[in-house]
């Protein structure tokens, strides 16, 4: 079942995160958007933080990403950087100061910076990446890079380092199923970097990415060993309970310590499994997006699992019910 799911419906739901109609007619539903609910806990900052709050008073971490990418003009991009620059003030406030891991973090897609802009696109994101990280290092927060399909790679990395030689906190994400990954996770791990690795949410052909189940998790897990045995953080983002079981075994053959890593679950998926690993003392951060551009994010989360898509069609037919 899994392997059918990753051949015939995976791809299929892949196609329709890309498609224009598709969201606009899903915008349109307001029994979709409460369903997504589940996934995006809002719209605003005011309803983000919320949800930080309780996360936060459950003992786990968060990184809060305000969703939107591939902007087509610089006014789009200032607009993320004016919203990311409001969501740190209110995060500083918080007061989270400790010293080692922050528990607060924001993510950043360079695409909804400008990185795709047609002149200087590369330029423009770097510099508006620059500005909040250099508000993030005023306030106490971290960034993380996020990744996005493979033909951004090269140039995110090349903005990544650029901005590690003033901001060497910062953390970026690598992903598992891109045969590139084994080389950029022994890149960052011996430069001592923070990498959120996690399997990929793209439909990538054969040539760039495995494509089997068994190979993403291998070549996750192998992944994984290299940046536990370098000098960075690794940061372990998966749902799989096959890779949650390999963590404890990994970590204490590299002498690893629960302050020297962290797991990395998504919003609204595994929520016991999150608050069990954080009971028994390990560090769990929560990747929390929230915006008005909620679409495209919540359709790769229902690819990325069967129990995700099951979940949507049982409260899509739920609520259908109901109203």
């Amino acid at each position: 079942m899994p392997e059918l799911f990753a051949r015939v419906a995976r791809p299929a739901i892949l196609a329709a995160s890309r498609s224009e109609v598709l969201r606009r007619s899903a915008e349109r539903i307001p029994v979709t958007r409460k369903v997504v609910d589940r996934f995006v806990p809002g719209e605003t900052a005011v309803e983000v933080l919320k949800s930080v709050e309780r996360l936060r008073n459950s003992g786990r971490f968060v990184s809060v990403d305000h969703l939107g990418e591939d902007v087509t003009d610089a006014d789009a991009a200032n607009a993320t950087v004016t919203a990311y620059l409001g969501l740190l003030d209110a995060l500083g406030q918080r007061g989270d100061t400790a010293a080692g891991p922050k528990p607060l973090e924001v993510s950043l897609k360079l695409s909804a910076l400008g990185q795709a802009l047609p002149r200087d696109g590369e330029k423009i994101a770097l510099e508006n990446a620059h500005t909040i990280c250099a508000k993030a290092r005023d306030v106490g927060v971290w960034v993380t890079v996020d990744a996005e399909d493979h033909t951004t790679t090269d140039s995110t990395l090349s903005i990544v380092r650029e901005l590690r030689a003033e901001f060497d906190w910062l953390g970026t994400v690598l992903q598992a199923y891109l045969r590139r990954t084994r080389a950029d996770c022994a890149e960052f791990a011996a430069a001592g970097a923070r990498i959120r690795l996690c399997k990929g949410a793209y439909d990538e052909p054969a040539s760039v990415a495995f494509r089997g189940r068994d190979e993403v998790t291998d070549s996750y897990l192998m992944c994984l060993r290299i940046l536990m045995a370098g000098r960075g953080y690794p940061m372990v983002a998966s749902h799989d309970p096959e890779i949650i079981a390999a963590v404890p075994g990994l970590a204490r053959e590299y002498r690893r310590s629960a302050a020297d890593f962290e797991y990395q679950m998504l919003y609204g998926i595994r929520d016991a499994e999150q608050l069990r690993l954080a009971g028994e003392g390990n560090h769990v951060r929560v990747y929390v997006p929230f915006g008005a551009q909620w679409y495209g994010y919540f359709v790769r989360r229902l690819a990325e699992r069967p129990a995700n898509l099951t979940f949507f069609l049982r409260a899509l037919a739920e609520r259908r019910k109901s109203v």
